[in-house]
């Protein structure tokens, strides 16, 4: 993997350091293991959605949250967790062990006024739904064009009787 200094977008723009930053943690993320897998696609011109591969986990073992334009999905098995007396349950004799149980952690940096619509977890998939809801001082407006030019009226000139 190649690694990208973005030290001289410092030295030489302003206000950029946010882009600057996603950048960089973009190249961490991308470091890190790929699990669970996951799709973005959009699904309009303002709309996106974001599925994540989380076979055997129940809706109440997942957590979704967005905090500052950070999503994180966070899966914690229960069966991962020893019970309250402290004594590991029955252990399982697997002869090939291929689906991952193991918790996560998946974080996703979104862009300004994009929200979260909603989620529905069907056949080992969690969907998210996404939405980029602009507010109404930012949407483009039309603005009319007058046909007459307004009167200004002044003082007469004073004749010279």
């Amino acid at each position: 993997m190649r690694t990208y200094d973005f030290s001289p977008l410092y030295r030489s723009a302003v206000g950029f350091d946010r882009l600057a930053n996603l950048l960089e943690s973009a190249a961490r993320t991308s470091q890190e293991n790929g699990w669970p897998p996951y799709n973005i696609e959009t699904t309009g011109e303002n709309a996106y959605r974001i599925e994540v591969a989380v076979a055997g986990f129940k809706p109440d073992e997942l957590n979704i949250e967005v905090k500052e334009n950070l999503l994180t999905v966070t899966g914690r098995k229960a069966a991962n967790d020893l019970p309250g007396d402290g004594v590991a349950p029955p252990e399982r004799n697997f002869l090939h062990r291929g689906l991952a149980e193991r918790d996560f952690e998946r974080r996703f940096q979104l862009a300004d006024y994009v929200v979260v619509k909603g989620a529905d977890l069907v056949n080992g998939l969690l969907s998210i739904d996404l939405a980029r809801e602009l507010p109404e001082a930012l949407k483009p407006r039309r603005i009319d064009i007058g046909q007459g030019s307004k009167l200004i009226e002044g003082k007469k000139a004073k004749t010279a009787a």
